[in-house]
């Protein structure tokens, strides 16, 4: 390895950690100041409490928001997951004109601002009659997780030989039971993957769910909006550590599943 080489992967790793250091510090800050006992935000705390967490089973409207993003992020992350996966099918096998245009289309919730993307939902709903709160929040996360599901299937989908589905139909399988014991097997790795994605996209989503709320039904970044206006206290560090570590677990139980069914495959 000569010097030019050595000199530019010592760059690369410093880069790296830099980034990593860069992301990781407000997490770490975050979770540092829910454990102090001041009643502000001080760093380093003067002494370690767990007061804070003690006071969230006390703050009002925490858990009914919990609550109603939970619910909204599994549906919509399930319903984005069939019609993602259909979607995906469909631009790959597909031969029809337009296909690219569909593509991007698809996966334009990633380029548009979120506010954008409220403003124009909430006067479309408004056009359609749709007022229902539950109804429009649903319908928007499908909007904002499909995305994640569709770029993630199609690149796994890229790399699937579909004459396995051909060959389970010759052995006495029909279609639709070929595609269940060949197709879905093979595209776990990529169905959790994209399902941990959404699901957090859709639990952490704010300038969209703002449009589609009222006093009575919240999600739980609008009720943290709410509480942070009203009483800015250690007490939303303490839900915002709760969310990371919500975070972690779903990213842990996706790498231990995938590492099942590798182990399975093998």
């Amino acid at each position: 390895m000569t010097a030019t080489e050595r000199l530019t992967r010592y760059f690369i790793w410093f880069i790296a950690a830099f980034t990593v250091v860069f992301l990781m510090t407000p997490l770490l800050v975050t979770i540092a100041v829910s454990f102090g006992s001041s009643t502000v935000f001080t760093l380093p705390p003067p002494d370690w409490s767990l007061r804070w967490y003690q006071k969230l089973a006390n703050t009002r409207g925490l858990l009914p928001a919990l609550m109603v993003s939970l619910q909204v992020a599994a549906i919509s992350t399930a319903i984005a997951m069939v019609l993602g996966t259909l979607c995906a099918i469909a631009l790959v096998r597909g031969r029809f004109p337009g296909r690219e245009a569909i593509s991007t289309f698809l996966i334009s919730p990633l380029m548009l601002p979120g506010l954008v993307i409220g403003i124009a939902m909430l006067q479309g709903f408004k056009a359609m009659g749709l007022r229902d709160v539950y109804a429009s929040l649903f319908v928007a996360h499908v909007v904002i997780t499909l995305p994640y599901v569709v770029r993630t299937v199609v690149g796994a989908l890229s790399l699937f030989d579909f004459s396995l589905i051909d060959a389970a139909r010759t052995l006495g399988c029909n279609y639709p039971m070929a595609l269940m014991r060949v197709l879905v097997p093979a595209l776990a790795p990529a169905f959790l993957t994209s399902g941990m994605f959404a699901f957090l996209a859709s639990m952490d989503n704010y300038p969209i769910s703002i449009f589609f709320t009222d006093a009575w039904t919240k999600t739980l970044p609008i009720q943290m909006l709410q509480y942070v206006e009203e009483t800015p206290d250690p007490t939303i560090a303490a839900i915002s550590a709760g969310l990371v570590l919500l975070a972690i677990l779903v990213l842990i139980i996706g790498d231990r599943l995938v590492g099942l069914r590798k182990l399975a495959d093998f």
